[in-house]
């Protein structure tokens, strides 16, 4: 077993109907992607925020509603997902990365 948090990153701690939180985990092959830089992009795609992957593989954010791109670039390959997210909802993601 990896460790990850059965169905993605706990909320304990966090007032999740007063944020709009975007989550997820990175992959490759199905194994967790640790060290890759997930990037935060605007609907107009500009860069807003960038955060690395847990050991796990995971990420949050903490955004504004709306439409946003995650980018990930890492030596084992790039990915992405577009998402909206929710005032005081989860938005969860996962994202598969390709060489």
């Amino acid at each position: 077993m990896c460790g990850a948090t059965v169905g993605g990153l706990s909320t304990e701690g966090i007032d999740v109907a007063k944020e709009t939180v975007i989550q997820g985990s990175v992959t490759k092959g199905g194994t967790p992607v640790s060290g890759g830089y997930v990037r935060l992009l605007d609907a107009g795609g500009d860069f807003t925020a960038e955060v690395v992957t847990s050991a796990t593989g995971q990420f949050r954010f903490f955004a504004a509603p709306g439409q946003w791109t995650l980018r990930v670039l890492s030596p084992g390959g790039r990915g992405e997902s577009t998402v909206t997210a929710v005032d005081g909802q989860v938005t969860e993601t996962d994202i598969a990365l390709t060489s």
